[in-house]
């Protein structure tokens, strides 16, 4: 196995688009030909555009972008940005007088930070959409959908930590595969490798890193509002063949990654959304790419901690670990 650049997928372009002092953004991962398309929600509190068209009942079988954005449920607007891009390219769904480009979108809840005011946008999605056209790989940290990003929320604001966007993309053989992700949680980020907390709750010092599970077990007892900004959403890309079907099965399988890392996850307060895309270039065994893309989804989780900086106030990874 070898890390790659995301741009070394065939047909991939990734774009940010944010506002800093507003602390919030947008992420775009494009394919104008088409990916086969799948998606999978395990949190109970998702703000999602299109999801319902990748169920393997409905007609759909391939989508054009997948929009990652802050801003809560009003970010899902940057979606539309992505459809009038795809449109002035001429991708998207023939339906005989012209094309519907089928985005596909979540969003995550950053209006603890920055301007709560301040949301994503179609003009913020276009943008994105446009910056994908860069030669430059895309960044990571405290841009696009992760510029607003926190973590470590169970305490309440006064104990988070500032999160951000992360990439990490593979090669086996002749099969690629990466993951785009904006970290979120509401719980901390553990590391792939040594299984130790990077990221996540503030301790009672605010000095280093607490303990989110331990924090509930000791308040088991309590009915707790933990409603201060939650959600991991993220995409899965490769360059496998794979149908819609194996599509939405990668995307649950790859929640596994979310598993190994975030503690806790999947919770009432979390939006946390996997998309895959797919463009169907090589041959694959599925289960195989399913351990992969674990891993894959898991390190890019990682670096999303660990690129983010310290901003509104807010320590980071690399606040503690120089």
């Amino acid at each position: 196995m070898k890390e790659i650049k995301i741009s070394d997928i065939k047909g991939i372009k990734v774009g940010h688009a944010q506002n800093i002092e507003g602390g919030t953004g947008c992420t775009a991962i494009i394919c104008e030909q088409g990916a086969f398309a799948g998606v999978d929600v395990r949190g109970g509190g998702p703000a999602s555009r299109e999801t319902e068209l990748l169920k393997p009942i409905n007609m759909i079988q391939q989508i054009h972008c997948v929009m990652l954005s802050g801003g809560s449920a009003y970010g899902l607007a940057a979606g539309d940005g992505a459809m009038y891009y795809l449109e002035e390219k001429g991708a998207g769904f023939d339906v005989g007088v012209g094309t519907v480009p089928i985005v596909c979108g979540a969003s995550l809840f950053d209006l603890v930070v920055g301007d709560p005011k301040c949301r994503p946008d179609k003009d913020m999605g276009y943008e994105a959409c446009k910056n994908s056209e860069s030669d430059e790989e895309p960044a990571e940290g405290n841009v696009g959908a992760g510029t607003g990003a926190t973590i470590g929320k169970f305490k309440g604001i006064d104990y988070i930590m500032k999160s951000g966007l992360g990439i990490y993309a593979v090669q086996i053989g002749d099969v690629q595969c990466a993951a785009v992700v904006a970290v979120n949680a509401l719980g901390d980020v553990i590391d792939y490798d040594t299984h130790e907390r990077i990221a996540g709750m503030l301790n009672s010092t605010k000095d280093g890193i607490g303990n989110t599970v331990e924090a509930m077990y000791e308040e088991i007892g309590k009915a707790k509002n933990v409603f201060t900004g939650n959600t991991t959403i993220g995409c899965i890309i490769t360059n496998a063949k794979l149908n819609k079907d194996q599509c939405n099965k990668l995307a649950q399988i790859a929640h596994n990654g979310y598993a190994k890392v975030i503690s806790p996850v999947h919770t009432s307060a979390d939006g946390d959304t996997i998309f895959v895309m797919a463009t169907g270039e090589v041959e694959v065994g599925p289960d195989s790419l399913g351990a992969l893309a674990t891993e894959v989804m898991a390190r890019a989780i990682n670096r999303a901690v660990r690129k983010a900086e310290p901003a509104y106030g807010l320590k980071a990874a690399s606040s503690f670990n120089k």
